[in-house]
């Protein structure tokens, strides 16, 4: 096998350059789409339970804003890289473009295990890391939400310190807010529920259903665990998850309700009695029909992609796929939803919150699902004709669409001065 270049703000370029090629893109356009338009590296003291100080390192990157205020998570893990960030940050601007949503891209992370924190010390982490990314982000600027290993406290706490020091309360300022602070019905399993959608479709084309349909999930956070429960409600089989610590699989099935009480427990899902132990690398190549990596990036590589066995991928992670392995499964007749339209559900929602923030008047969760519905439907049609027309795979649709537009907006707006 080709050796691959695993470094993710590399992989993501390369994405952009193959719709780039596709949209014949002048080099002048290549070069202002493909920079960040921003890139902050902050040290954040922190003082520690004990009364030592530690200091973590974090970064925010807004990578455009020609359609709108950047949008994107903030992820606390260990592995946080700069790299990384600009990568997720560019892939927020084509996911917003794909769904058509008036945001640009951003992302931010710090480098921490927060497992290792207390619940202070996390708080105290989140406000001076707040503090120091502030003067760039806001409701109208850059507007963050959670990410890897963030949640509603931590965006809570976030709206909390940039509306203390800005002297008003400011709801827009984040998403994914508990709900006593603006946040939206629906939000906490949007990411699984626009899989969801964008699955039906994709089972449609396939001339499957989703019903009996065996399920594969990695990584069993927010949203693999909605996908869960939401799959099996709809009648699928999930045969087999895992976290970051392993996996479980069952033939027969698994129930999400008993996997989630397993979890709540603080147990693996691999020391699950309902089944048989597993690798998250195993997860991937059983025999099933949908396969859901739901964890972080460069999970199927061109090392395992032959022997990737499911019909359809559907991406709910970031970046969980290289190019090299996408171009095998794509000749291979396998369908894989790539990340910036089947995880698209939780920033859509999250522009759903945003405006309801705005005009101070909130749906119910029932007309949030509707709505979602909609744009995620709508979207996946969109990817799949773009597709057809550049007979490539829904990636290569996806960048295209989203890449299209994006250059369109730039054009329009020129550049100043």
């Amino acid at each position: 096998m080709p050796r691959e270049n695993l470094n993710p703000f590399v992989i993501a370029q390369s994405y952009f350059q193959q719709a780039a090629e596709r949209l014949k893109l002048d080099d002048g356009m290549r070069a202002i789409l493909s920079t960040p338009k921003r890139a902050l590296t902050v040290s954040i003291p922190v003082r520690m339970d004990g009364g030592s100080y530690k200091v973590f390192v974090g970064h925010r990157v807004v990578h455009n804003m020609s359609r709108g205020p950047a949008k994107g998570g903030i992820r606390f893990h260990p592995d946080v890289t700069l790299d990384e960030v600009k990568a997720l940050a560019s892939w927020m601007t084509w996911k917003c473009a794909c769904l058509d949503l008036p945001f640009g891209g951003g992302k931010g992370g710090v480098a921490v295990d927060p497992h290792a924190l207390s619940l202070n010390e996390r708080e105290r982490l989140t406000r001076r890391y707040t503090s120091e990314i502030l003067p760039l982000i806001g409701p109208d600027q850059d507007i963050p939400a959670p990410d890897v290993y963030t949640d509603p406290q931590i965006m809570a706490w976030i709206m909390d310190t940039y509306s203390m020091t800005k002297g008003t309360t400011s709801l827009g300022v984040v998403t994914g807010k508990p709900l006593a602070l603006g946040g939206s019905r629906g939000r906490d399993k949007a990411t699984a529920r626009g899989v969801q959608f964008v699955l039906r479709e994709a089972c449609a084309a396939r001339k499957m259903s989703l019903k009996g349909a065996r399920v594969a999930i990695q990584g069993y956070g927010n949203a693999g665990s909605h996908m869960a429960t939401l799959l099996h409600a709809e009648g699928a089989r999930v045969v087999a998850v895992s976290d970051s610590r392993g996996g479980v699989q069952n033939a027969r099935g698994l129930d999400p309700a008993q996997l989630q009480a397993h979890k709540a427990k603080g147990q693996s899902l691999k020391t699950f009695p309902g089944g048989t132990s597993i690798t998250n690398k195993q997860l991937l190549e059983l025999p099933v029909d949908i396969l859901v990596p739901a964890a972080l990036e460069n999970q199927i590589t061109a090392n395992n992609a032959p022997r990737i066995r499911a019909k359809i991928v559907a991406e709910a992670a970031n970046g969980p796929t290289t190019p090299l392995a996408d171009d095998v499964l794509f000749k291979r007749g396998r369908t894989v939803i790539p990340d910036i339209l089947a995880n698209a559900g939780g920033v859509t929602v999250s522009y759903f919150e945003w405006v309801q923030d705005f005009s101070s008047f909130f749906w119910d969760e029932d007309e949030v699902d509707r709505r979602l519905e909609v744009y995620m439907k709508r979207a996946y049609t969109s990817v799949a004709a773009t597709a057809a027309k550049h007979q490539c795979s829904l990636r290569g649709g996806a960048y295209v669409l989203a890449v299209d537009r994006v250059a369109e907006a730039t054009r329009v707006r020129g550049i100043f001065p």
